[in-house]
């Protein structure tokens, strides 16, 4: 079968196709799930016609995703034209939670989502609730949170919260979900229609995904394109050598919760601090341990290295998420990964 090239002669179509077939399977089986049945047989039908593309021609697909994506006002798409259109075949209700969810904070549950609400959005809802009701909602977030959205009330206000969370006993099931109903209603809802993600978070979330040689050709070829896209997408990865940040309590923790297998992988391929600052939170002999695992190896694969540091990324970005672990921002302050 020849070999196609011509990356104008693809259809919207076969451009799909390609990115379903470049992104892996797992990924691949998210944006199914997201399809329907029409959607699919369509997509699919695509896929096992399309022969073989060159590399040229799969790079150049990827340049104009990026292109698109990281450049205000060249996508076709927007939550507007998305509610319109689901408003076609579903009822307001499942709308309505549906783009809560795609332009809400990020999160499974409420409480989730209120971790990743700023503290003074938060905190300027909450100072027109009753002060018990308050105390509830700063009792199921994460405690670095709740200290920042008591600073942002009004003092006299929050010290009538903090009464209430010292006296405050087991809280009902009924009187939690009358409060989160409350809050997906009046507070959520309405923080969902004014929210909108920036593309650029959208894009290094992808980028974090690359392995390491892709990310290096997509980022400097974006940077000839638009210097300040690549700029502002860099500044809001998370990578590997961010770990460094991790205070030492933030390090031990992670470590109990990796393969050490995968560790060793990773570390072949990481600076001399990050070595540093992952063997002087190890007892001597897990550290001694360790290193004889590192000699072993041998030379490994750029491939399995880049693999077993976002192996590593993750499970960070998940202990973050449960608010276990948190990376400094070399300013003074704290700040949580997400």
């Amino acid at each position: 079968m020849r070999m196609r090239d011509d990356f104008r002669s693809l259809s919207g179509a076969e451009k799909a196709a390609m990115m379903m077939l470049s992104v892996g399977e797992d990924s691949a089986a998210k944006l199914f799930e997201r399809m329907d049945d029409e959607e699919i047989r369509e997509l699919s039908q695509t896929m096992a016609n399309l022969g073989t593309m060159s590399s040229d021609i799969v790079e150049k697909l990827f340049m104009e995703f990026v292109q698109q994506i990281s450049t205000t006002g060249t996508l076709t798409g927007s939550f507007d034209s998305t509610e319109r259109l689901l408003n076609k075949v579903l009822g307001d209700e499942r709308v309505d939670a549906i783009m809560e969810e795609i332009r809400g904070p990020a999160g499974r549950t409420m409480w989730d989502k209120l971790a990743n609400v700023n503290e003074e959005v938060l905190a300027n809802f909450l100072k027109n609730e009753y002060p018990q009701t308050v105390a509830v909602v700063l009792s199921k977030v994460r405690p670095d949170h709740a200290a920042r959205v008591l600073t942002s009330l009004p003092e006299s206000f929050a010290m009538e919260v903090v009464m209430r969370m010292l006296r405050m006993e087991a809280v009902q099931k009924d009187v939690l979900d009358d409060i989160e109903r409350t809050l997906r209603n009046e507070f959520m809802s309405n923080l969902a229609r004014t929210s909108r993600r920036d593309a650029h978070e959208t894009m290094a979330d992808i980028f974090n995904s690359f392995d390491r040689n892709t990310e290096g050709r997509f980022l400097a070829s974006l940077e000839e394109r638009n210097r300040e896209a690549a700029e502002k997408i860099k500044s809001l990865m998370f990578t590997f050598d961010d770990l460094k940040k991790l205070d030492p309590s933030g390090v031990q923790t992670l470590l109990r919760g990796i393969e050490k297998e995968k560790l060793a992988i990773a570390l072949k391929g990481a600076s001399e601090e990050l070595r540093d600052l992952f063997f002087s939170n190890m007892s001597e002999r897990a550290g001694k341990i360790l290193r004889e695992d590192m000699e072993a190896l041998g030379p490994v694969r750029l491939k399995d290295v880049d693999e077993s540091q976002s192996y590593i990324v993750n499970i960070a970005k998940d202990l973050a998420g449960k608010g276990e672990i948190m990376l400094s921002d070399n300013k003074g302050d704290d700040e949580l990964i997400y």
